[in-house]
């Protein structure tokens, strides 16, 4: 997966839904090159593994900006084995990490389905995993390292005030140089794929807390998930009695090949080989697609099901997978599992914008009731000012973006419209 890719002289995201309002990639290749990037812009934005899908990290059309990229820039990966932290630089990726980790015997308590993505924009836009259990990625942040527009370092650590705002910051505070990040020993998991699992008579509960992860996927073309991905911590038995045990590999996605995805039957295997849902070195796909996901309070899982299978027709013939799972609340500002136990819902749709936007909207429409917060890097209509609203530091976080950026040097039309004015 590329960290964006460039078209026909246009700089692109990685599903190519987005051409950002810059023809220009900045590529630094130290921290005083960055430093004079940064002092000579008077907007810019940073750029992770280009894997949102709406203008999150764009600069602003019809204003003079840089986008860059901090791919190129030394010191990635830092590791303290005896106080079992790592320091991480803005431009690695959680697979790098993940193996650098693993040779320390070491672990992030979770991952994200995909592996490729960059650690410093997964956490910017509150992006997790899965498991009853499991907080957002942004949890295991135990300090954030910060190039203000002035030129000047700033670092948050747990704690201080300020920090819970720091984190998932969507860009909007500066350059996040490096975070420094909490891990625990090394452990293995093992990975089962059920098949159909039905909706009718569904125990919510008992089926997402049946192992330290699960999935559940269905492509709403009847009342029932077609597969359910278990991931058992061991020496966690696995015990799934809804659903019979898939005979083949499984992809998410029908029609991909399942070669892309992490080893499935139960063979135990490391942490970041069975975690996420695809293999570091295959592409999970193509990039022809857009997604949106939607995270709700867990209490309402049963009933937001019920209010999407009855529009199910609408939302079949434009999704490709809808992917259903679990967060555990955490305590960051601005992230969707701020402050509520969380189930998620994920889609993936077809890449034809024009189709799927009415379906993302009556998605959402079918979902207000139960106060949705959309993934900052995903698709989504929603009003600006219905999403601040379910954000209870939505007002603490726009204060500190004008502390910390004064001149909104690392705004842009997409953080002014979501914080409260």
């Amino acid at each position: 997966m590329s960290e964006a890719p460039e078209v026909s002289g246009a700089v692109a995201n990685w599903a190519r839904n987005i051409t950002f309002s810059t023809t220009e990639l900045h590529r630094p290749r130290s921290l005083d090159e960055l430093r004079t990037l940064v002092a000579g812009s008077a907007h810019i934005r940073v750029l992770g593994s280009g894997h949102s899908f709406n203008r999150v990290a764009d600069v602003d059309a019809g204003r003079s900006g840089a986008l860059v990229s901090l791919a190129s820039l030394p010191g990635g990966i830092e590791v303290d084995a005896e106080k079992r932290t790592v320091r991480v630089g803005g431009g690695v990726r959680y697979a790098e990490l993940a193996a650098e980790l693993h040779a320390h015997g070491l672990a992030l308590p979770n991952m994200a389905s995909l592996p490729h993505i960059s650690v410093a924009g997964s956490v910017a836009t509150g992006t997790h995993g899965s498991g009853v259990r499991n907080r957002s990625l942004a949890e295991a942040v135990r300090a954030v390292e910060i190039l203000t527009a002035d030129g000047e370092t700033v670092t948050f650590a747990r704690g201080e005030e300020g920090f819970e705002g720091a984190v998932v910051s969507l860009g909007a505070l500066g350059v996040v140089l490096s975070l420094t990040l909490d891990t625990e020993p090394a452990f293995e998991v093992a990975q089962h794929v059920f098949g159909r699992l039905p909706l009718e008579g569904l125990d919510f509960t008992a089926v997402s807390s049946a192992a330290y992860s699960v999935s559940m996927f269905t492509k709403w073309r009847g009342p029932w998930f077609d597969q359910v991905w278990v991931k058992r911590r061991l020496p966690e038995p696995v015990d799934f009695p809804w659903a019979e045990p898939a005979t083949q590999a499984q992809h998410p996605v029908p029609g991909m090949d399942a070669v892309h995805c992490t080893e499935q039957f139960g063979v135990p295997g490391p942490w970041h080989e069975r975690l996420p849902h695809f293999r570091a070195g295959f592409m999970p796909s193509s990039g022809d697609e857009l997604q949106s996901e939607y995270l709700l309070p867990r209490e309402h899982a049963t009933a937001a099901l019920r209010a999407l299978d009855a529009v199910s027709e609408r939302i079949a013939p434009v999704l490709q997978v809808c992917e259903v799972r679990t967060v555990a609340a955490d305590r960051q500002w601005l992230s969707p599992a701020y402050g509520r136990d969380t189930v998620a819902f994920h889609f993936t749709w077809v890449a034809d914008t024009e189709r799927v936007l009415p379906v993302v909207s009556l998605v959402e429409d079918r979902l207000r009731d139960f106060a949705p917060r959309p993934h900052w890097g995903k698709v989504f209509t929603a009003a600006p000012e219905r999403i601040a609203e379910r954000y209870p530091h939505a007002a603490d976080f726009a204060a500190l973006v004008r502390r910390l950026d004064p001149r909104g040097v690392f705004s842009n039309a997409f953080v002014r419209g979501v914080l409260p004015r």
